[in-house]
């Protein structure tokens, strides 16, 4: 039998500038942290639906965020999508897991799951979204798009036409 291992976790709030949010990071070393996050990967006629969270960004991403203490990782996605886009997700399946390291100090874990309710995701701007600012800009990208889409597999993936698969792909 395999001993378990406990590792110090603790609730964190980031000041990113424009916006202030709780996570749950997991403290490896005391430099060092992870972040768990879901993410939704929304198509409707072929357009990918993506955000900017800055407006000195120079990529776009998907909409979702940080998994907060207790949440499952669905309800996750389902407060954020709420929080940013005003629509509740009817979550499918799940797509893509990422592992990222950023800036030296965060690993990130992310998983991309498939809203299946796309349609009600085109006219946003006019929904209630308590956590607007959270973000500079919404766009609808098409294959043919010049936009920086990360990560880089899901920009590859939809330009040709692959990322609603069978399988779950690993970034």
């Amino acid at each position: 039998m395999l001993a378990k291992r406990s590792v110090p976790c603790k609730k964190t709030q980031t000041n990113f500038g424009f916006f202030k949010r709780n996570y749950l990071t997991y403290s490896m070393s005391q430099d060092k942290k992870i972040v768990v996050r879901a993410r939704a990967v929304i198509l409707h006629e072929d357009k990918l639906l993506v955000v900017k969270h800055s407006p000195e960004d120079t990529f776009v991403a998907l909409p979702g965020g940080h998994l907060e203490w207790s949440e499952d990782i669905k309800e996750c996605l389902k407060r954020e999508m709420l929080e940013e886009l005003g629509v509740a997700p009817e979550i499918g399946r799940l797509l893509y897991i990422n592992n990222f390291i950023d800036k030296d100090t965060t690993q990130s874990i992310e998983f991309f799951f498939e809203v299946t309710n796309s349609h009600e995701y085109r006219d946003i701007e006019n929904k209630t979204r308590t956590h607007s600012h959270e973000l500079s800009g919404i766009h609808w990208v098409g294959a043919s798009d010049t936009i920086t889409i990360l990560p880089k597999m899901l920009e590859e993936d939809l330009r040709i036409g692959n990322i609603l698969s069978d399988q779950i792909r690993y970034i």
